[in-house]
């Protein structure tokens, strides 16, 4: 990809991500900053920076950065936050949120995609990254509680290993599968006398593994 292209890619991308309602300036920096050709296959390199999803093997896709934008405005980050991040897929993710908040901590069950994104990690030297290869259902209890989390994949119900890795006061966005099987992105506020949840709109994520 041409670096000149590439540039203006990326332009463009801030300006539609602007027009669908993103405005959060941090989220934009961010996204604009993360080279997204880096966690696509070179034979969909010439799409890296249209809004839309892509795949990356696996069963996988890398999301459309609308939605990555949508789950980085939702969380509400601060610079001290951790946070936890279930399903790596190709690190896009990640490494957006690695340029907000200080320290990054995900997981993935498939080997091949996480040693995939933690190559892309180092090549872009995103140290404040951690990576676990295991079952996302179970978080990474000895990294926890979190402050944030994100589950990049979709579930019918909360885990509630992952709630309870929550700090107080914190905030977690995951994709809910539907009664009429459409999948709908859910915030969660952990409020100490009640969480407090609402709904984003709609979402398209592979169902998170239970093995």
């Amino acid at each position: 990809m041409d670096q000149q292209d590439d540039k203006q890619d990326r332009i463009n991308l801030i300006m539609t991500l602007r027009s669908k309602g993103i405005l959060d300036g941090e989220v934009l920096n961010a996204i604009e900053l993360t080279p997204r050709h880096r966690f696509v296959s070179e034979a969909f390199r010439e799409y890296a920076y249209r809004d839309m999803a892509l795949p990356i093997g696996e069963g996988q896709t890398i999301p459309e950065p609308y939605i990555v934008a949508k789950i980085c405005e939702a969380l509400w980050l601060k610079e001290e936050c951790r946070v936890l991040v279930i399903g790596t897929g190709s690190g896009y993710l990640a490494a957006v949120l690695a340029k907000i908040a200080r320290r990054i901590y995900t997981v993935e069950n498939q080997r091949s995609l996480m040693v995939a994104a933690e190559k892309r990690f180092q090549d872009l030297e995103l140290h404040n990254i951690a990576t676990l290869v295991g079952n996302g259902w179970q978080g990474w209890l000895e990294q926890g509680p979190f402050d944030r989390i994100v589950i990049a994949a979709g579930v019918d119900d909360l885990p509630i290993g992952l709630y309870e890795q929550l700090r107080p006061k914190g905030i977690i966005v995951y994709p809910q599968t539907q009664e009429d099987g459409s999948q709908h992105l859910i915030v969660l506020r952990n409020y100490e006398d009640r969480p407090d949840i609402k709904t984003l709109g709609e979402s398209h994520f592979s169902l998170l593994s239970k093995d």
